[in-house]
C-alpha cells in the first residue's frame, strides 16, 4: 500500500456503477442462461477500460476495475469454488429487516435477485480462469495510464461464508477455514500479478445485525470476529502485509443501523488482521462520530487508515470543505502519512443495486479529490509553520 509524504491520497471501496447493458448480461450469466462468452467478456473489458480512465479523470489515486465483471463483491466465489450446489433457506438475515419490515420492503425489496447457493459439499479451488481474466482485463485497462496505485478486490473467507450459508461442515469455524484455504489461490494470483489486494470483510461488523446473533452477546460476536480474522490471516500468510488492504463496514444500505456494533468493540481485533490498511465507514450519520476512538486506540506501526469521507448511500454531494475536515480529524490523531481518503462502501455492491445515481457518484468522487487537496494544503502548511500537521 503506497504512502504519500506530501499529500493525502484518494481511493474508494471497489464497486462502481456498471452500464445497464452489462448489468443485464451479468444477471443472465449468474442465472446460467446462455450468453455468448466472447461478447460478454468484450463488454466487461470495454467497461473496465472506461471505468479506469473515469476514476483517474475525477482524481482517484488508487484505482481498480470497478468490479465490472462481477455480479457482486461476495457471491461471485460460488463460481470459483466447488461445494456450492445447495439452496439457501430463508430470506433477509438482517434483524432490522424484521424490526422495520415496511421500510425494508420498500427499499431493499426492489433489489435484483442474485444466486446465493449453500455449501453442500467439500470446498476446493477451481477459479484460475476467472481470476486470470480479472487480472488480464485490468492490466489491459491500465495500458497508457499511470495511477498512484492499482488494486483488485476479493471476498474474504468470512464474507463469503456470510452470504453463502454452510450446510456441510460440522462447525462454522471449519467452514470458514475451508473457504480460506481455497481463496488463497485468488489472493496469490492478484498479488503475483503485481496489484494491491483488497479483501472485503464486512462480516467483521455487519454480521452483528444478523439473526445468527439475535440472542447472543457482544462477547459472543467478538469471538466470531476473532475466528474470521484468524482465517483471513491464514489465507494471507504468503503475502506481505504492505501489499494488502481490507474493507470493513456495517452493511451498505440506507436504514436505521440501530443494531450496528460500535466500532470500538471490534476495532482492536480488526487491527490484528494482517492487511496494512483498513478501510471503514466514517462519513454516515451512524458512524461519523467514531473518529474519536483514535484518541485512545493506538494505530499499530505500519498500519494505514482509509476512513470513508463519502457516504455511499446518499445522493448529497459532500462539500470539499467537509471532506477536508473529515480527513484532517484522522490525520491529526494518527499522522497524515497514515491516512488515505476513501468511501464508506461501494457504490454498486451488487450489479444494478444503486442507491446513489451514477452521475452523482462521480460528482462525489470529484469532491473527495478536491477535499483531499484542501486537507493536504492545510496539513503540510501547518507543519511548515511548526504546527502539528
Amino acid at each position: 500500500m503506497k504512502r504519500s509524504t506530501d499529500r493525502i491520497l484518494t481511493t474508494h471501496t471497489g464497486s462502481l456503477p456498471r452500464p445497464d447493458d452489462l448489468v443485464s448480461l451479468l444477471y443472465a450469466h449468474d442465472r446460467g442462461e446462455r450468453v455468448d462468452e466472447a461478447t460478454f467478456q468484450e463488454r466487461v473489458r470495454d467497461a473496465v477500460r472506461k471505468i479506469v480512465r473515469r476514476q483517474i479523470e475525477v482524481g482517484v489515486d488508487a484505482v481498480n476495475d470497478g468490479e465490472m465483471g462481477k455480479i457482486g463483491y461476495s457471491t461471485y466465489v460460488k463460481d470459483r469454488l466447488t461445494g456450492f450446489e445447495g439452496e439457501s433457506r430463508g430470506g433477509s438475515r438482517l434483524i432490522e429487516a424484521e424490526q422495520f419490515p415496511r421500510y425494508f420492503q420498500r427499499t431493499l425489496g426492489a433489489m435484483p435477485t442474485f444466486q446465493r447457493p449453500a455449501c453442500t459439499g467439500p470446498i476446493s479451488w477451481k477459479g484460475d480462469d476467472g481470476v486470470r481474466r480479472d487480472v488480464e482485463t485490468f492490466r489491459e485497462a491500465l495500458d497508457g495510464v499511470i495511477p498512484v496505485d492499482a488494486f483488485l478486490s476479493a471476498a474474504s473467507p468470512g464474507v463469503a461464508g456470510y452470504f453463502l450459508p454452510n450446510q456441510y461442515y460440522p462447525s462454522h469455524e471449519e467452514y470458514i477455514f475451508a473457504v480460506a484455504e481455497a481463496m488463497k489461490h485468488e489472493y496469490r494470483a492478484i498479488h503475483n500479478a503485481g496489484f494491491l489486494l483488497q479483501v472485503d470483510c464486512p462480516d467483521l461488523a455487519m454480521s452483528w445485525n444478523s439473526r445468527d446473533f439475535a440472542d447472543k452477546t457482544v462477547d459472543d460476536f467478538k469471538r466470531y470476529v476473532e475466528v474470521h480474522v484468524e482465517a483471513l490471516n491464514y489465507a494471507l500468510a504468503d503475502i506481505p502485509a504492505e501489499d494488502v488492504r481490507m474493507h470493513v463496514c456495517w452493511g451498505n444500505y440506507e436504514g436505521p443501523h440501530l443494531r450496528d456494533v460500535p466500532f470500538r468493540e471490534v476495532v482492536e481485533i480488526i487491527l490484528r488482521a494482517k492487511p496494512s490498511a483498513v478501510s471503514f465507514e466514517a462519513a454516515n450519520p451512524r458512524h461519523e462520530h467514531e473518529w474519536r476512538i483514535w484518541e485512545d486506540v493506538k494505530l499499530p506501526d505500519g498500519k494505514i487508515l482509509i476512513p470513508g469521507v463519502l457516504d455511499s448511500t446518499t445522493n448529497f454531494v459532500e462539500h470539499p470543505e467537509l471532506i477536508a475536515e473529515r480527513i484532517t480529524r484522522f490525520a491529526r490523531l494518527v499522522g497524515r502519512e497514515n491516512v488515505i481518503a476513501g468511501t464508506d462502501c461501494g457504490f454498486s455492491t451488487f450489479a444494478g443495486f444503486l442507491t446513489v445515481d451514477p452521475d452523482i457518484t462521480w460528482l462525489k468522487l470529484g469532491a473527495m479529490a478536491e477535499g483531499a487537496r484542501l486537507a493536504s494544503a492545510r496539513l503540510w502548511h501547518a507543519l511548515a509553520e511548526g504546527g502539528k500537521g
